[in-house]
């Protein structure tokens, strides 16, 4: 009975102690340079998190370097009391088989907050490239084997995903060239140093729409249903059969983050994900707002241990580690 009591007095101060979450701004690290596709997404929740979350600002941090590891070790080691939040990407579940000396254990050292959105991909093609579609492309790849470059954003980063699982499918090797993210990529390509990309749609739809580059699939099992996107055929359809790799992001805190407060946190997620102007943003960029269980931080975490064991098997037979 005395421990029972004890208990019961510890978790009614806890919730005391936290009742008054957040009294001070919060800030979000995005372990991203500013101006990619995940620090859009980042700022565009933080806009629509702080009235649930009482009227607190939102501050995005952006914590660059190692393909996310430096952001994400960082939040791992703060301060668990709900005032420094991370959002992430796929790499999330990449990390562990990219890097083999990480400073944070994925499923150990976070809690899980819950997801933010699905982020289809394009695969681009700098303006002077021959191809006019997808099957001109094909041919192109098939003829100049051994001469094409590919860029991506960074090892681990979501464009050198997708790369490493198209390259695998097309069974054809490329040149792949990697930048400190995704600006000076996309700016490789459009001036022609580089042949092809593929990026998020959220990167992508703004130099597609202005006919700076060639857009020549999407990266999903189905077309996409944003009118910019919706006349691309997908690399399924396009004789890829099964190819299929969406970027999603979610929020996760430190481990040890007291739950009054992650409960908190996750409430005023699912209110800014129902935000009117929030999914107009990001269904523009061709991004599918997650709305199920997923949103939660226990069937978020069961999702990311999934998401390891299918790219882990990809990034080892690539053979592609970092220190």
């Amino acid at each position: 009975m005395k421990k029972i009591l004890i208990g019961s007095l510890a978790l009614a101060a806890a919730t005391t102690v936290f009742a008054d979450y957040p009294d001070k701004p919060v800030t979000i690290v995005v372990p991203f340079a500013a101006g990619g596709p995940t620090d859009k997404v980042a700022r565009d929740l933080a806009d629509v998190l702080r009235k649930p979350l009482g009227g607190q600002s939102v501050i995005i941090e952006n914590v660059g370097g190692a393909g996310g590891t430096l952001g994400a070790g960082r939040v791992a080691k703060a301060s668990p009391d709900g005032y420094t939040l991370l959002l992430h990407h796929i790499g999330m579940a990449t990390a562990p088989a990219l890097y083999r000396n990480l400073p944070y254990k994925t499923l150990d050292d976070f809690e899980y907050l819950g997801m933010i959105n699905e982020v289809p991909m394009t695969l681009i093609g700098k303006p002077s490239l021959p191809a006019a579609n997808y099957a001109d492309l094909h041919k192109w790849l098939a003829a100049n084997q051994g001469k094409v470059n590919l860029a991506h954003a960074g090892l681990g980063s979501a464009s050198h995903l997708c790369g490493l699982l198209l390259q695998s499918a097309l069974k054809m090797e490329m040149t792949t060239v990697p930048y400190k993210g995704t600006g000076p990529a996309m700016t490789d390509l459009l001036g022609g140093q580089v042949d092809l990309m593929c990026d998020q749609t959220t990167n992508t739809s703004g130099q597609i729409e202005s006919g700076k580059v060639k857009a020549y699939a999407v990266t999903t099992t189905k077309r996409l249903s944003a009118p910019l996107l919706a006349k691309l055929p997908t690399l399924d359809e396009a004789g890829l059969k099964g190819f299929n790799v969406t970027i999603w992001h979610a929020l996760y805190a430190p481990k040890g983050t007291p739950k009054p407060v992650l409960d908190k946190i996750n409430a005023a997620l699912k209110v800014a994900l129902k935000d009117a102007e929030f999914i107009k943003r990001e269904e523009a960029l061709g991004a599918v707002i997650v709305t199920d269980n997923r949103v939660g931080g226990a069937e978020h975490k069961k999702f990311v241990e999934s998401e390891i064991n299918k790219w882990g098997p990809v990034i080892k037979a690539a053979g592609q580690y970092a220190d």
